[in-house]
């Protein structure tokens, strides 16, 4: 694959001049993102980043007793692997492919001498990281005080904004998982939104058939997470909602 011709597929590479670009460009590797591979483990050292093409990364925890939640998603607009240029190095959670795609790869060393340069990649890298940081209050706040209705809308609008289309291939089990939730509560909640023509659920794949339905019964994190996205980052997030 030749990924010097398409690295806009990732909206945060795409966001770079192209001078900058170029200077890292050659050490990009597209690879594979099969659903469930686990990119890095809680508290592993990580020796690449990944640049998501057209795959979403959940960024979860894992409890003790097998139980865990997302904290956050990546997608096309941005970068997993941001402890590496935070100075943290590792993380207290695990990264897992939530649905399967690509992405760039990019050797941690070379994106730290980069960084270090202190152009626009650092730029955009730390106004990425603080929507990032909001994005994981968000889903906290959204977890502990709303509905799993509400929870379910969040996710699945959340989800939308990085893939291009309005197609999901999510189980329940999963969005449970997400959600740190009962199955048996999604169950219930995908039930309503499909009596209500928002979506088309079968075996594991979820059609968007309103968006503007799920807006409008989804709670404000959802507005607010988008809001700071576009605020912190505003030519990826601008083209995530275009294509």
């Amino acid at each position: 694959m030749n990924v010097t011709a398409t690295p806009s597929r990732n909206l945060l590479l795409a966001a770079l001049p192209e001078a900058e670009l170029e200077h890292f460009v050659r050490h990009l590797e597209l690879v594979p993102m099969p659903l469930g591979k686990v990119l890095y483990e809680s508290d592993s050292h990580q020796a690449h980043v990944y640049f998501p093409a057209d795959c979403i990364v959940s960024l979860l925890y894992l409890m003790e007793d097998g139980h865990s939640a997302e904290i956050a998603a990546v997608g096309r607009e941005g970068v997993v692997g941001v402890q590496l240029f935070m100075g943290g190095e590792t993380m207290p959670n695990r990264a897992v492919v939530r649905s399967a795609g690509s992405a760039y790869r990019l050797a941690s060393r070379v994106l730290k001498d980069e960084f270090r340069l202190g152009a626009s990649l650092q730029r955009l890298l730390l106004r990425y990281t603080q929507a990032l940081f909001t994005q994981t209050a968000l889903t906290a706040v959204c977890n502990a005080l709303h509905t799993v209705d509400q929870q379910l809308c969040r996710a699945l609008l959340v989800s939308l904004d990085r893939v291009s289309t309005n197609q999901l291939n999510m189980t329940q089990e999963m969005l449970a998982s997400m959600l740190g939730v009962r199955r048996e509560g999604v169950t219930e909640a995908a039930g309503k939104m499909q009596a209500a023509g928002l979506i088309k659920y079968s075996r594991g794949r979820i059609s968007v058939v309103s968006r503007a339905g799920l807006e409008a019964r989804c709670c404000e994190c959802y507005a607010l997470g988008r809001k700071e996205m576009v605020r912190l980052v505003p030519a990826p997030m601008t083209l995530a909602r275009a294509a």
